[in-house]
């Protein structure tokens, strides 16, 4: 059986885990928010004290058991889906993202995840690298300002203290690194649909994307 997948891309603060979960929610696809498990695996090996800037040290990876449930994330049977939003959590994972054999481990999961089901998979390197031959790509940007506004608020309604302009500084950094490492780097796919959501809030988005996959069907 061919299962559809719908690639999302774009950077920090774009929007793209609030619009993936809508939209499979719209279609009754599962949603899997790759970047959470990234996260993931930074608050595991925090947890676990080892030196994050020693790439040996994160055997650890092929070990950890994922899964989506209610766009919720349970790693090793705990649900981490708070957690992983913490500031501190942000300031890391591109350090951790950027290690090849993290993201072999990963992508291998996300892809086996992917072929087992309908999917709308969220992240920065969905489109060209995880599911490369996804029926549908989309690839989300706005402006910094805008995204650090989101980003604020997103943290005011999880209970974490954030400032705006920090926000800023955080997401441009968080850009240059996601955009600049050496193994597969935030980049716009060839194929994908690039819509800019700085002016559109998430219902337009979900049926800008909706409209474009249900045309297509």
């Amino acid at each position: 059986m061919n299962y559809i997948q719908i690639a999302i891309d774009g950077p920090a603060g774009a929007g793209k885990s609030t619009i993936a979960k809508h939209l499979a929610k719209n279609l009754n696809f599962i949603y899997i928010d790759t970047g959470a498990m990234y996260r993931a695996i930074t608050l595991k090996a925090m947890n676990l004290g080892i030196d994050l800037d020693d790439e040996r040290e994160y055997d650890f990876v092929n070990e950890t058991k994922f899964e989506f449930i209610d766009a919720l994330l349970y790693m090793d049977d705990v649900d981490v889906s708070h957690e992983i939003r913490k500031p501190i959590i942000s300031n890391n994972v591109s350090l951790v993202s950027s290690y090849f054999s993290v993201r072999k481990s990963l992508v291998e999961m996300q892809q086996i995840m992917a072929g087992k089901n309908d999917v709308v998979m969220d992240g920065r390197d969905i489109g060209t690298n995880v599911l490369p031959n996804a029926e549908y790509k989309f690839f989300l940007t706005a402006s910094i300002n805008k995204r650090a506004e989101r980003r604020h608020i997103d943290n005011l309604e999880r209970g974490i203290v954030s400032d705006p302009f920090k926000l800023e500084i955080e997401i441009e950094r968080r850009d240059y690194l996601d955009t600049n490492r050496i193994h597969s780097p935030l980049k716009v796919a060839n194929d994908a649909i690039r819509i800019d959501t700085s002016d559109l809030n998430i219902e337009q988005v979900v049926m800008l994307i909706t409209n474009k996959v249900r045309e297509e069907e």
